[in-house]
């Protein structure tokens, strides 16, 4: 098999694991404390990336730490408001196109903080992606549910990330800067749950399975699919590939949990992923014409 298609096929895998997990997540805070459980979540997956990561970890400065442990503090804040949107949710198909939209909003937040100015074709798919929100909120008249407002705030939590993420994960190794913040993520999230958390005196073992596959499926292995799959795949696949997310996670929750999809929101999830392809492919467009000039550029 071709390292591209190798490269691809890790990547869907990814997405799969990624929707997958909020199955996975929902299932197990049914009985565990929704902190806590992400606390152990990606603590736990900390460590079991640890082997893979350690001799780049103690090459890393202490500022280079501080960094990327002060990224991982906005990852962590993220999580909370994701954990917050499934609890008070029925199902998890409409969140995930709402989170979705965080793609979109890196380019203005990129603009406020960085004095980015966002390209013609932003402004071009927002209108598209504010309309499918309307339509994938709206069905209960001008008003939003609190799941949803929550999955809103994370999906601003999340573009915040990206954008601060994206300037400093090329000078750190990608598995080590993720364990790094993995390992925030959880003792940050344990340490709230130990002070503002009560947690059951027996937890069923049906939850402990849940928990497993969060852990080692949803967190490790797709991380490190993604991870993998990015080393091998080719840049514009990949970033297609890895908006299909949303749509395996509908799939599931229209399959477990009965989520209703009206027409209403079939559109609206429509015009969201449209919105969200037009502006990738304009973006990886971009790309394409930089690196082929770059490439047919004399050198000195």
């Amino acid at each position: 098999m071709l390292p591209e298609r190798r490269g691809d096929l890790l990547i869907l895998m990814a997405t799969l694991l990624a929707s997958a997990g909020w199955l996975f997540s929902k299932e197990a805070i049914a009985g565990l404390p929704p902190i806590g459980f992400i606390g152990w979540r990606f603590l736990l997956a900390a460590i079991i990336m640890l082997p893979f990561c350690y001799r780049q970890l103690f090459t890393l400065s202490i500022g280079l730490l501080l960094k990327a442990a002060a990224i991982g503090l906005v990852m962590t804040l993220n999580l909370v408001f994701w954990i917050q949107g499934i609890s008070n949710s029925d199902g998890i198909g409409e969140g995930a196109f709402i989170m979705s939209l965080a793609m979109l909003l890196v380019p203005p937040l990129a603009w406020l903080i960085f004095k980015e100015r966002p390209t013609r074709s932003f402004w071009v798919a927002l209108p598209i992606a504010v309309l499918g929100l309307f339509l994938l909120t709206m069905g209960n008249g001008l008003s939003f549910s609190k799941g949803q407002l929550f999955f809103l705030a994370a999906s601003f939590s999340l573009a915040m990330y990206f954008n601060l993420n994206s300037r400093f994960a090329r000078r750190i190794d990608p598995v080590a800067l993720t364990c790094i913040q993995l390992a925030v993520v959880g003792l940050v999230h344990l340490l709230y749950s130990g002070l503002f958390e009560q947690w059951p005196a027996q937890i069923a073992p049906v939850t402990w399975g849940w928990f497993a596959a969060s852990v080692l499926l949803a967190t490790s292995l797709r991380f490190g699919s993604q991870t993998l799959g990015q080393k091998y795949s080719n840049v514009g696949n990949a970033a297609l590939i890895m908006m299909l997310e949303p749509i395996w996670t509908v799939l599931i929750s229209v399959f477990w949990y009965h989520e209703p999809m009206p027409a209403q929101k079939v559109v609206g999830c429509i015009l969201i992923l449209t919105a969200l392809l037009s502006y990738r492919s304009a973006s990886l467009l971009t790309w394409y014409r930089l690196r082929r000039s770059q490439r047919h550029t004399p050198s000195a």
